[in-house]
């Protein structure tokens, strides 16, 4: 491993999955979405060209699984242009390191993500004593402490675009973390949303492991600004996407998708905002 790259002293195997684990989904042509135990993973590109970019990097120790599925489905040998993040939490990097190391790719994310990717600042501790179910008291085994991509990972364009994703730009959807971002395509209206919502009640322990879909807010443990958080809603469900891969659940798509997201911005307050946890802000019930 290269010396400049590191996880935290707190990086370590979590014991989570999902009946969805190891499962992938074509979603379109040139977009494929594998559920890594509890998170997903998105390759972008069409299987035919060999072209591809991996969005997010999967839990820690799941590099072998990563490599494997690229391989399934690019082809032996073949590697990634790059690898972009929607954001740093331990589940979107928890095999970058080893990635990096396996393909020599760069690494791209928002410039407010830096300093958790190299080495400068923790994300806020996670908040077990949010509102939700046994994911949340679970939820200080999650590793937070910043990991170090040194000269390997750098900050998206500043216009918009998305190096080796044509036809995608990215939208900065912060909140869950500040420099969160999700990707959009105007030619099909094809969204991959990362964290900002998702198809799953993440803090219920019992609607992970089944992935009992619903459209839903932010992971309320490790999500520190609800404002914002409600803003990037508001912000995706204006560009009125056809599908949608999100962080956690099953990618959602046609009328669910429409009528859960019309429903998460009427009424964020009531489906995302705990009633209560230490990064809930009372002035916004």
């Amino acid at each position: 491993m290269d010396n400049e790259l590191s996880y935290g002293d707190d990086y370590k195997f979590i014991p989570a999955t999902s009946i969805g684990s190891g499962v992938g989904i074509d979603v379109l042509p040139d977009l494929y979405c594998h559920t890594i135990q509890i998170v997903n993973i998105c390759f972008v590109g069409n299987p035919a060209s060999k072209s591809f970019v991996l969005v997010d990097a999967g839990m820690p120790g799941s590099a072998d699984e990563i490599i494997s599925a690229a391989e399934e489905r690019f082809g032996a040998g073949s590697k990634p242009q790059a690898i972009i993040l929607t954001h740093g939490h331990f589940d979107h990097v928890g095999a970058i390191i080893e990635l990096v190391n396996h393909w020599r790719v760069p690494v791209y994310a928002h410039e407010l993500e830096l300093p958790y990717l190299t080495d400068k600042q923790s994300y806020p501790e996670p908040d077990l004593t949010v509102e939700g179910g046994m994911v949340a008291k679970m939820s200080p085994l999650f590793p937070n402490e910043p990991i170090n991509l040194g000269k390997s990972v750098e900050k998206l364009p500043s216009d918009g675009s998305v190096p080796h994703l044509p036809g995608f730009r990215w939208i900065h959807t912060p909140g869950h973390t500040p420099g969160h971002v999700s990707f959009f395509r105007e030619e099909d209206r094809a969204l991959i949303a990362g964290d900002a919502f998702i198809n799953v009640k993440q803090d219920s322990l019992y609607k992970v492991i089944t992935q009992e879909q619903g459209i839903n807010g932010p992971p309320r443990y490790f999500t520190t600004d609800w404002k914002a958080a409600w803003e990037s809603v508001k912000k995706l469900e204006v560009l009125k996407p056809s599908v949608a891969v999100t962080g956690h659940g099953l990618p959602v798509t046609g009328d669910v998708l429409e009528d859960g997201l019309n429903r998460l911005v009427d009424e964020f307050d009531q489906i995302a905002i705990p009633d209560y946890g230490k990064y809930v802000d009372g002035n916004l019930h």
